[in-house]
């Protein structure tokens, strides 16, 4: 299965990836007008400790944490991929606090968020596109 990659030594810590990541999940044709004034909650994020600029993202588990620990059902793995149904989702924070990555985080509307690799997008990451350095790959190892 395909999956996120990114190669630390290259990313310039831009933050296009979250950009590009929040765009794709704005459900608007234009990037201006979907994130103007808007504070922008993309499923990646990149962290930055002084010396090392990396993203992070969903790493689809093959024994997932958030899944089992989900009280309602919301969170599922099919074919490799866990998503979220917003709809079944209580906004409880288990699989949060259960994710070793801190990957899934809160949308602001009650429900949780987290990658789902642009399955609705496209099928290909937007964040993997939007990197200007290439440090974000969208592979199979």
């Amino acid at each position: 299965m395909k999956r996120v990659y990114v190669n630390e030594e290259w990313c310039l810590g831009c933050r296009l990836c979250e950009y590009h990541c929040a765009f794709a999940n704005s459900g608007k044709t234009h990037m201006a007008s979907a994130l103007m004034n808007v504070k922008i909650r993309p499923n990646i994020r990149v962290e930055d400790d002084g010396k090392v600029c990396y993203a992070v993202s969903c790493r689809h588990c093959e024994e997932p944490l958030c899944v089992t620990s989900c009280i309602t059902g919301a969170l599922t793995r099919e074919n490799g991929v866990i998503t979220i149904d917003g709809a079944r989702c209580v906004g409880c924070f288990t699989c949060v606090l259960s994710c070793p990555y801190g990957c899934v985080r809160p949308t602001g509307q009650g429900a949780m968020q987290k990658c789902e690799l642009c399955l609705t997008n496209g099928g290909v990451p937007r964040c993997v596109i939007g990197c200007p350095n290439n440090a974000i790959v969208f592979e199979e190892r």
